[in-house]
């Protein structure tokens, strides 16, 4: 039987909603084909963007959305994606399969997709191959409501009122595809970059989120804080699961029992990334101010045999829900820091919480994980531990993850992520100073490849949970190997 502790009396931080926000790149279908089809679509869309994903992202509460890349955006010239469609210029995406980019979803057309979603937006602006003076203005255009060329420019394209911009990236993956630079000559750029992101209005501050690292490049936090922590609001960090190595990096749906637990042992390094970026952040920055944002993760599979291999097409299966558990899990446990998180991508790319071909659409494993984690967003995270232990031979993996917060009404929110293939976990749950009056749970579970096809989309959903037993103080429950439960107690 393992002991898990929870403690209403430890309220340590709140959690973010937005810790649970999405990727979204002009990368594949992610953008075309996925969440907008265009108005002349026969797929059912409102504005161009399809009802069916619009709807499906509702549902899971989808906080914020990152847009437009990733190593696109550092490429990419908002001018080109405003204006009519007819005159907008095109381009070829040489990131992402050499194909052609024809703007025709460009700002005014992210702007209507958030308001749809009912999401905050988070834009990530060109440092790469841009200019100050066309970052400068491209914030003007979206957020100043007044007399100025792009306030004008923004109206006579057909939206007087500016709209709401929660963040702002001043540039993406500068250490590589956003060109290349050394942490020193990237500090400098952000602190010249960052000084024209204005905010026009007190009450639309933006958050300026700076490049931060890639994986467990320790120098580079240290150095971003140290020279132009004062300038952000936010520091990024990217980490992929990766089974085997960049060059095989391993199938989505084909793998022995051996790279199951490989790919978790990597996806819990980002406990070490989180806990070590923050104690670097914490030498600047000791009250936590800036936030840590990781808006690059998840798994990063080979394509699926037959697609575009720049389009990073990839199935999502029971292994990639529980990579999402745990790494949500590790998130919400370092509240404190991490501000924002945002899974990489929304739809047919990476480790996507969706699926589409034609009309049809598919929601994946992944997807009932935010489903599951959804009543955590905007609670008090609470003091808890479990025992467990480790099922590595090589590194740190535990059998059982978890995290637990409490609601404004005094609802415990209790997430629980099984990782072993085998073993089933007996856990008694008893929380300090609480009499129980209710339990109930919901759990994704299944066989380690079970996934969704468009063949068979109802294969893998969450359900509910009834092997669990209300106690005085809280509750036992037998959870089923490869599996994701919340609890909500009362």
């Amino acid at each position: 039987m393992e002991k898990y502790l929870i403690n209403p009396n430890q309220k340590l931080a709140s959690v973010s909603r937005d810790i649970y926000g999405a990727f979204s790149e002009h990368l594949g279908r992610c953008i075309y084909e996925g969440v907008y089809v265009g108005e002349d679509s026969p797929i059912p869309n409102v504005n161009g963007m399809r009802i069916d994903v619009v709807e499906a992202l509702r549902a899971i509460g989808l906080p914020v959305l990152r847009w437009p890349g990733g190593c696109f955006a550092d490429e990419y010239h908002w001018k080109d994606g405003i204006g009519p469609k007819a005159s907008r210029k095109k381009m070829i995406n040489t990131h992402w399969g050499g194909v052609v980019e024809d703007n025709s979803f460009g700002t005014h057309e992210f702007f209507e997709l958030c308001r749809q979603l009912g999401c905050d937006a988070y834009v990530t602006g060109n440092l790469g191959s841009g200019t100050v003076q066309e970052m400068s203005e491209w914030v003007e255009y979206m957020t100043f409501e007044g007399v100025s060329p792009m306030a004008d420019l923004r109206t006579r394209n057909g939206h007087e009122k500016p709209w709401r911009l929660k963040y702002f990236g001043v540039g993406n993956e500068n250490w590589g595809c956003g060109g290349n630079m050394t942490a020193d000559f990237y500090a400098d750029q952000y602190r010249r970059y960052a000084t024209y992101v204005r905010n026009y209005d007190y009450k639309n501050r933006v958050q300026k989120v700076a490049c931060g690292p890639s994986g467990g490049d320790y120098n580079w936090t240290d150095v971003l804080m140290k020279k132009a922590g004062r300038a952000m609001d936010g520091l990024s960090l990217h980490y992929y699961t990766v089974t085997g190595d960049w060059a095989h990096k391993g199938k989505a749906l084909e793998f022995t029992d051996e790279q199951y637990y490989t790919t978790l042992e990597k996806a819990y390094v980002m406990e070490e990334l989180v806990h070590r970026h923050d104690a670097v952040m914490d030498r600047y920055d000791p009250e936590k101010r800036v936030g840590l944002v990781v808006d690059e993760w998840g798994t990063w599979h080979d394509v699926e045999e037959g697609t575009n291999p720049g389009f990073l097409y990839q199935q999502n299966a029971m292994r990639d829900a529980i990579v999402a558990g745990l790494t949500l899990n590790i998130f919400n446990k370092h509240c404190d820091r991490v501000k924002m998180a945002n899974i990489a991508q929304t739809i047919n790319v990476l480790q996507a919480v969706a699926l589409t071909d034609g009309e049809q659409m598919l929601l994946t494993p992944t997807y009932f994980v935010f489903k599951l984690f959804r009543d955590h967003q905007d609670n008090t995270l609470l003091g808890s531990y479990i025992t467990s232990k480790n099922l590595s031979e090589k590194g740190k993996l535990p059998h059982l993850t978890e995290s637990a917060s409490i609601k404004e009404d005094g609802t415990i929110v209790s997430t629980v992520v099984n990782t072993s293939l085998t073993e089933t976990a007996d856990v008694l749950c008893q929380i300090a100073d609480r009499e129980v009056t209710d339990v109930e749970a919901e759990i994704l579970t299944g066989e380690a490849h079970a996934h969704n096809s468009f063949e068979e989309p109802g294969q893998v959903a969450s359900t509910a949970f009834a092997d669990v037993t209300r106690t005085p103080d809280g509750f036992r429950a037998t959870i089923p190997p490869c599996s994701v439960v919340k609890f909500l107690v009362k």
